[in-house]
């Protein structure tokens, strides 16, 4: 399928598809014109990629994940499971920084506020 079909069928922008051409994730084959041709197969790749993004992996992390899931993201690869784990710890690392943050911000948020200048002396 051309481009345009694997746009409607992914929901997933041309530009998308080719950064994840460009960062390997995707292969399709080329026409003699130089139009990209995509597999029936590609259709789950892409499902499986945007699934993996939305848990916080890194394009970088998914192309070397993405040969060690089955379709429904099962490990297929036992180095696979620490590397899992260990991009699992980072994102727990960011959300308790995250919430910090937010604990910070609320008491910003919770002080009262000072409406004039005069207020303020």
């Amino acid at each position: 399928m051309r481009m345009g079909e694997m746009v409607a069928r992914t929901g997933v922008s041309e530009r998308l598809l080719r950064y994840y051409e460009d960062q390997g994730l995707l292969t399709p084959q080329r026409l003699p014109s130089g139009y990209r041709e995509y597999a029936e197969s590609d259709v789950d790749v892409v499902a499986r990629i945007r699934t993996l993004l939305a848990a916080g992996l890194s394009t970088a992390t998914i192309s070397q994940v993405l040969p060690c899931v089955t379709a429904k993201l099962e490990p297929r690869c036992e180095v696979l499971i620490d590397q899992l784990h260990q991009e699992r710890d980072r994102i727990t690392a960011s959300i308790t920084a995250l919430e910090e943050s937010r604990r910070l911000l609320d008491g910003v948020l919770s002080a009262p506020v000072v409406n004039s200048v005069t207020d303020a002396d």
